[in-house]
């Protein structure tokens, strides 16, 4: 048995209630990670996704990369996002039980890593449960110990783009690479995945109905979707 728990990046976008919708067909609870200058731009969009069952988290308000910034500008990205959260969630009507953070591009602040997870702890945020997670790499990298939401398998659709050379076809040998170079193997009975996927218009243009294809592949192979669970980490 494979089981799974599905993170979706960059929200909000156009095509966040047609991925919403597909996902309650299916029956899979999604945490959405959310874009603050995203949430302003398609506000609609990611109240829809609340309302429909969706647990949504921090992605930063402006998505740097938060090596490249100051602690204190990092410290501002995540709660002017924290602010804009609040009120979409009071205004979804929905309590915010949980308050999760995934880094743009899963980049920690280099230097400022600690102090940021330190930052986590004493703010209350919220650490995705991880016990199940069988792969070497997460414990030898500290991923089992870090507040913020990581991942062990990622899609990569974000790269099909023209020009890139990245095509459909190269995220398909993805879910079935049975030794990729980084994270845990898709289909590999007995694994248990943090996934990664994106809702990006761009991609949607490009590879119509893309995320149902992918998730449909792994539900044909016998993925089970967990709920996703949260605890807040002591000091």
């Amino acid at each position: 048995m494979i089981h799974a728990i599905l993170t979706i990046d960059d929200i909000a976008s156009r095509n966040t209630p047609a991925i919403v919708d597909y996902l309650n067909e299916k029956g899979i609870a999604a945490v959405m990670f959310a874009v603050g200058q995203n949430v302003e731009r398609y506000y609609d969009n990611a109240v829809y996704a609340l309302q429909n069952g969706m647990i949504v988290g921090n992605h930063s308000y402006s998505h740097p990369a938060f090596s490249r910034i100051s602690l204190e500008e990092a410290k501002a990205e995540i709660e002017k996002n924290e602010v804009l959260l609040n009120k979409l969630y009071a205004d979804a009507g929905v309590e915010r039980r949980f308050r999760p953070f995934r880094f743009p591009y899963g980049d920690k602040g280099g230097a400022n890593k600690e102090a940021l997870q330190e930052y986590f702890r004493k703010y209350g945020f919220h650490k995705l449960c991880d016990e199940q997670i069988p792969y070497g790499f997460w414990k030898a990298a500290g991923l089992d110990r870090d507040i913020d939401t990581f991942w062990t398998f990622d899609f990569a659709e974000y790269n099909i783009r023209p020009g890139s050379g990245f095509t459909v076809n190269d995220v398909w040998k993805r879910i079935y690479d049975s030794n990729p170079p980084s994270g845990g193997a898709m289909l590999e009975d007995g694994g248990s995945h943090i996934l990664l996927l994106h809702a990006h218009d761009e991609t949607e243009e490009l590879v119509p109905g893309y995320y149902k294809q992918f998730i449909d592949c792994l539900l044909d192979n016998g993925v089970t979707f967990d709920v996703p669970t949260f605890f807040e980490p002591s000091l």
